[in-house]
Formats: structure tokens, C-alpha cells, sequence
């Protein structure tokens, strides 16, 4: 039952958006996980997806997943591009990993409108202008 698992709460794992590039045309935007821990982490699993309402109509986007064997303390790793047309809708990214034989879950959902410059931080580990869930 679901009371019997452990609580094992995500702490120093991050989800960032971040600016990789930008022309007079168009901007180049990439999604980070950020291991902000001492450790490793391992055998993670994230989903991907966007939802919501655009022009009055609901719009989902595909589901994507994602595997990563290790991801080393202090360190990223690159989880996918995303469009900037997908800013107006809630992207949502669930996360799942092990460290040891304890396994963390933990869903980061970036809402409609939030990925704007004035909420830009400098990301740290990636050292890069973009927003951050943590």
C-alpha cells in the first residue's frame, strides 16, 4: 500500500530552461536536469509533456521520456530542446531516480507564461541565463 513506501523527498535536483543561444531570428532554448547534490544519482527517468489552453482551444503536446544511467554530483546533463511556442502552455517534467536501492519521484511543472526574462537567474552548475525549479 501507499503508506507503507517510504517518503523520500527530491532535495538539490533541479529542472532548468535554459537560453543556449540567440540570433536576431530566433532563440535556441534547451531543458537541464541539475544534480546540485553530493552525490550521484542514477537510473533517471524523466517524462515530458505540455498541456493546456491555446487560442481557446486545450492543447497537449507528445509525451516524451528520457533515460539517463548516472547523472555525478555537481552536474547536468541535457534532457531536450524546447520550443519557445510551448511557453504559453504548463511543461511538465516528471523525474525518477535511484540513489542506492531508495528510489525519488518528484513532478516540476513550469506554468504558462513563466519561462520570461524578467525570471531569469543564472543557473547554477550550467552557468547559463534561463528559469530554474527546484
Amino acid at each position: 500500500m501507499k503508506k507503507d513506501l517510504p517518503e523520500n523527498n527530491v532535495k538539490d535536483i533541479a529542472i532548468a530552461v535554459a537560453l543556449e543561444s540567440e540570433t536576431a531570428e530566433s532563440k535556441v532554448w534547451y531543458v537541464y536536469l541539475i544534480n546540485l547534490k553530493n552525490e550521484p544519482i542514477e537510473n533517471v527517468l524523466i517524462t515530458s509533456k505540455g498541456y493546456g489552453e491555446k487560442d481557446g482551444e486545450q492543447v497537449k503536446t507528445s509525451v516524451l521520456r528520457h533515460m539517463i544511467p548516472v547523472v555525478d554530483s555537481k552536474a547536468y546533463k541535457l534532457i531536450e530542446p524546447i520550443d519557445e511556442q510551448t511557453f504559453g502552455l504548463n511543461n511538465e517534467f516528471w523525474l525518477s531516480y535511484y540513489i542506492g536501492k531508495d528510489i525519488f519521484d518528484k513532478k516540476f511543472i513550469f506554468l504558462p507564461e513563466s519561462i520570461v526574462e524578467m525570471n531569469f537567474i543564472r543557473i547554477p552548475v550550467l552557468n547559463k541565463p534561463g528559469v530554474m525549479i527546484k
